[in-house]
């Protein structure tokens, strides 16, 4: 069995003295998909923050394509081959399409490639291609989404960390994010980790999910498995089976029992 791509294990990151993920351990297979699930506050941004170098965990390791990466610098874990792309559509609001884009791509030095990578995203978003010349600040919260994942995807990544890209969507822009989430992975082989709060549409993308909460993974299976869990059913999917014995129930602590 090869070695996973991304393998966490054991991180503790706080933000001052409140812990945020405690424990946290899981591992991505190469060229899967696997979704971090969790409520708000649950520590699924800090976990993929925590991953790119965005922030430093006080225990722990973070153990990409085989090499320790924990407190490296954002900067070198992208030109490694991982690009984060983070919740809230962050784009350089004054530059033009094009040129967030060229952004994307500044570590690379094959000016053919980069042309032709800047085709793919096109063809994967040709709304970005009509809106080329037009300033990223007055795109459309959707657009500015797809203007993200490509700008992550000009840096020809092995891994994309992505953070919410449901949130605030429309649910037709939210089925057409995730279709080119599912191709940019079977197309160009690129490992996908994803969080993700609309667990319908994220455990029907990826292989295999974690549930995160307050911190801590309390479960992992395959999607597959995971869509038929009562509790997952229940609490995530708004599925509830009347009379099923059993069942488990969440507690006011939010702990599984």
């Amino acid at each position: 069995m090869s070695e996973p791509i991304l393998k966490v294990s054991n991180i503790e990151t706080y933000y001052g003295p409140i812990m945020a993920i405690r424990g946290v351990s899981f591992e991505v297979a190469e060229g899967s998909i696997v979704t971090i699930l969790g409520a708000n506050g649950a520590g699924k941004t800090t976990v993929l923050k925590t991953v790119s170098g965005v922030m430093d965990p006080q225990k722990g390791t973070v153990v990409f394509q085989g090499r320790e990466i924990q407190r490296m610098d954002p900067d070198k874990v992208m030109r490694l081959g991982m690009s984060h792309v983070p919740e809230g559509r962050e784009v350089f609001p004054f530059l033009s399409v094009r040129e967030n884009l060229r952004m994307g791509a500044y570590i690379r030095k094959d000016p053919d490639g980069v042309a032709q990578d800047l085709e793919a995203v096109f063809g994967y978003f040709p709304v970005l291609k009509e809106r080329a010349d037009q300033r990223a600040g007055s795109l459309s919260g959707g657009e500015q989404q797809m203007l993200s994942i490509s700008r992550a995807l000009m840096a020809r990544p092995k891994m994309m960390l992505l953070d919410e890209p449901s949130l605030g969507l429309s649910p037709k822009l939210v089925k057409d994010i995730f279709d080119i989430i599912v191709r940019i992975n079977r197309e160009r082989g690129v490992t996908i980790l994803l969080v993700e709060q609309n667990a319908n549409m994220a455990l029907n993308t990826a292989d295999y999910g974690y549930v995160l909460e307050v911190g801590r993974i309390v479960m992992a299976d395959t999607c597959a498995r995971l869509r038929e869990k009562e509790d997952i059913k229940e609490f995530y999917l708004g599925i509830k089976e009347e009379g099923a014995r059993g069942t488990r129930r969440w507690k006011k602590k939010k702990t599984w029992r």
